[in-house]
């Protein structure tokens, strides 16, 4: 018998039994070899799976199921992590052919005793002492896949759910008709390069051709596999359904994947102040006593880095974006680039062209995040709990339109450590008024002429800051001392490749203070897509995000949903409010994040928001010469200089500049017995940060 590792979460590693079933298609452990004839512990299906080698720890390999799980495995030396992978890898080939050429294990023959009596021996020789003991596996050639569904359905029922199973399949059908008459055009095509002449300035051996030729093939073939899986899931799942006597989740209901959402991985809040933990003898602080000692801290010295009113004014950069495409050697670079990268690899530590940069730092984007700070002041004054939540809904979704403004996309700056961004915003008082609401629609109210006296607006500070380069963490914190509220977040960006896309997921939360109500708002964010990058680039939210307050009771779920493969609408996005204890949904929206929002409310009323026509706040910011050096305007301006007259080459040596000097601050510090300290923020745990001092 042979073991390896299951590593943890928590990074520790502990030892089980795999056995590699052929029949079943299944990768299933076991606490020890001693229980391997009783019931598995846990299995993993491997039709559709992804086995990839991992450098977090030596000898690691990851196996990610199509339904969104995954094991964590290592070896004991390099050559056991081979075999493992390379057994895996064919039996997922094998199952996933299978089931494409329409074969089901359930119509095999059951053998399952004699998969497991051919399991082979992959670890000749014991297991290094660790912190881990065992593991085996075994052979097979098709398996059962649940795959996560791309849309949600909240509270449906077990009806419902099999309704909705029984409905999949003649969806199904309209698909196979689809890719029915992709496959003649695709024969028409290859049909009439063929029939081009050998010579001349358009042969039948263009270069060009024989590739567009090659691609719709693969492409084709590989569409045709992946509906053949997805026609056995969805039978499958029907029957899981029929015969399940609890109420069935329908986030795991058979489907496409979706992209993981933003809180992947959990993080601790990085709230204003520290929670305590269970085992601290002092008993937790009420909301009011945590509410007063972050008042009495604004009231405290803020340094003497602070800005003053009279040193800003109004931002007028104009950074949007051109949409012209992929160039053709911009192409080649990106190919290149892909040439060396594995699916599901971490680009964080991948240095990327210059040509693919906006003309912002990421600081800055989440600084434009508060583009309508008319709508975050209102939030405070809700009359009720249901009413505060609402709003604060209606700004989250409204807020994105502005931090991820144009189609184009382009990766900001990455900030390197201590890198910071500091603006304001001067609100009209009378701006900070609910979105007019009808009886079946609301418009957006006109902005009222500015006022030159400062008493009649709210000022609102913001400031941002890189305050770790690995892992890459960034922390704001906004604040508007006058209305008696504040957000403070954390946000770990993690880029992954996904082929002709890449996804990065926010890993963190914030937490919206509103001390005048004691509440605390704690949401999440999604991930972000940047698709087709060897066209036309274009941005996608995806994933399922939170908003709760704990005391209020209430809470909200939204969704990004991503396009599907085949029809379906871009930029989609559907949210629920509701009571937690009588489950009583309050609120309901859908529509685009950029584009028409539509809420409907408990009492009928509706409302209609269109993102794009919302007035915007200009935001406040000192001049580049009046700002730190390590202000983000100032520490990017030669980088963003070169790209507004397209010197690319000019803008790639100064970033290269920035990288060189970190790379060298970073060995300072390495050398140096103190370790570093951000500026505007503090450590409160290993994930979570929050602001040091006031800015007002």
């Amino acid at each position: 018998a042979h073991h390896v590792a299951l590593v943890l979460p928590c990074t520790l590693t502990c030892c089980r039994y795999f056995v590699l079933d052929p029949n079943l298609g299944q990768l299933q452990y076991f606490i020890n070899e001693q229980s391997k004839d009783q019931k598995p512990r846990g299995s993993l299906p491997l039709i559709g799976s992804l086995v990839t080698p991992s450098d977090e720890f030596p000898f690691m390999f990851t196996v990610y199921a199509s339904n969104g799980q995954l094991f964590k495995l290592r070896a004991c030396d390099l050559c056991e992590r081979q075999v493992w992978m390379t057994q895996l890898q064919l039996s997922a080939r094998r199952h996933s052919d299978s089931s494409a050429k329409g074969y089901s294990s359930s119509s095999a023959p059951s053998s399952s005793s004699t998969g497991r009596t051919r399991s082979f021996s992959l670890l000749p020789h014991p297991a290094p002492p660790c912190s881990y003991n065992s593991a085996q596996r075994q052979n097979s050639p098709h398996g059962h896949g649940t795959p996560g569904a791309i849309t949600t359905t909240h509270h449906k029922s077990l009806t419902a759910s099999h309704r909705a199973c029984s409905q999949k399949p003649a969806h199904l059908h309209q698909v196979k008709e689809v890719m029915s008459r992709a496959e003649e055009q695709q024969k028409n095509l290859q049909q009439s390069i063929e029939s081009l002449p050998g010579g001349g300035p358009l042969s039948s051996l263009d270069p060009d051709l024989l590739l567009l030729k090659a691609t719709s093939v693969a492409a084709l073939s590989c569409l045709g596999e992946c509906l053949s899986i997805l026609q056995h899931s969805v039978s499958q799942a029907a029957r899981n359904v029929t015969t399940r006597t609890q109420g069935l989740n329908t986030e795991n209901m058979a489907g496409w994947p979706g992209p993981k959402p933003a809180s992947e991985e959990p993080v601790k809040n990085g709230g204003l102040t520290g929670l305590p933990t269970s085992s601290s003898n002092k008993p937790p602080a009420s909301p009011a006593q945590r509410n007063k000692e972050l008042l009495k801290s604004s009231q405290q010295c803020f340094g003497t880095d602070a800005v003053e009113p009279s040193e800003e004014s109004t931002d007028t950069e104009d950074n949007e974006e051109e949409d012209l495409g992929v160039l053709d050697e911009q192409r080649s670079i990106i190919l290149h680039l892909l040439s060396q990268l594995k699916l599901g690899m971490d680009l964080t530590r991948v240095v990327l062209p210059t040509f693919i940069l906006e003309k912002r730092s990421l600081l800055e984007m989440y600084a434009n995040f508060m583009a309508h700070p008319d709508l975050f002041l209102v939030i405070t004054t809700g009359a009720s709990a249901e009413e505060r939540m609402v709003r604060f809904v209606e700004y989250y979704l409204t807020a994105f339109y502005e931090g991820r403004k144009g189609a184009v996309a382009k990766k900001p700056y990455n900030p390197i450590l201590g890198e910071s961004f500091l603006c304001s915003w001067d609100v009209p008082r009378e701006r900070v008024r609910p979105l007019r609401t009808t009886g079946s629609s609301s418009a957006p109210l006109a902005p009222p002429p500015a006022s030159a006296n400062s008493s009649e607006r709210y000022r609102l500070r913001f400031v941002a800051e890189q305050v770790s380069h690995h892992p890459p963490v960034s922390a704001f914190y906004c604040e508007c001392k006058e209305r008696r509220m504040c957000v403070n977040a954390h946000v770990w960006t993690k880029s992954k490749f996904m082929g002709m896309s890449v996804g990065v997921s926010m890993v963190g939360e914030g937490v919206l203070h509103l001390l005048e109500h004691d509440e605390q708002y704690v949401f999440t964010l999604p991930c972000a897509y940047a698709r087709s990058i060897l066209t036309v680039p274009w941005v996608e939210l995806g994933g399922k995000v939170s908003i709760c307050c704990a005391k209020s009771g209430y809470s909200a779920i939204v969704t990004f949903h991503t396009k599907p493969f085949y029809g379906g609408k871009v930029h989609r996005v559907t949210a629920e409010v509701k009571h937690n204890s009588t489950s009583t949904i309050v609120c309901k929206a859908q529509g685009e994040w950029n584009g028409t929002l539509e809420f409907t409310y408990s009492s009928g009323e509706t409302k209609v928001i269109d993102t794009s026509k919302l007035p915007v706040i200009m935001k406040r910011i000192r001049p580049l010469e009046k700002q730190g050096q390590y202000e983000s305007r100032r520490l990017w301006q030669h980088v963003t200089q070169a790209l507004k007259v397209g010197d690319i080459d000019g803008a790639t040596e100064h970033k290269h500049e920035l990288e060189d000097r970190q790379r060298s601050e970073e060995k300072q510090r390495a050398a140096s017995s103190p370790p570093w300290k951000p500026k505007h923020f503090i450590k409160e745990v290993e994930t979570s940060w929050c602001q040091s001092k006031t800015l007002s």
